[in-house]
């Protein structure tokens, strides 16, 4: 298992909590669109950092992370902000997907499995509608 986050102080945080469950996880501080790297995986979950990538630049290199980090034949689960979705997110500007729209921009690469909408409270009260996407890498 390995955790990838922008923050390195969220990962202590994240570090703190997990106690001596902390020793289990590779911990990466780091850009998910920089240079890093890590041993092919069985499973990629991402919790709503792709949408954030608005450029096809920084959509390129995530998928090129990913298709360097996902096995043959394991599962992407992408939460992106839904196509009814908010058009910004903590005053950033976020791109939204459908399933079908998402699986275009990974490209033949990986196969939609499933998908299902969610609606999120935020903590103001407000809803934000979430697009969960399952791939499989097939390529």
């Amino acid at each position: 298992m390995a955790v990838l986050d922008v923050s390195d102080a969220a990962l202590q945080r994240a570090r703190q909590r997990l106690g001596p469950a902390a020793e289990i996880p590779t911990w990466i501080a780091a850009d998910v669109t920089a240079e890093w790297s890590l041993s092919p995986r069985d499973i990629w979950h991402d919790r709503a950092a792709f949408h954030f990538l608005t450029t096809p630049a920084d959509q390129t290199r995530y998928v090129n992370q990913l298709r360097a980090t996902l096995k043959m034949h394991g599962a992407a689960i992408i939460a992106t902000f839904a196509p009814d979705g908010p058009e910004k997110c903590s005053g950033l500007p976020v791109a939204r997907y459908s399933p079908e729209s998402l699986a275009d921009r990974l490209g033949p690469a990986f196969a939609l499995a499933d998908a299902r909408r969610h609606v999120h409270q935020t903590p103001s009260g407000s809803t934000q509608t979430f697009q969960y996407s399952r791939f499989i890498r097939v390529q």
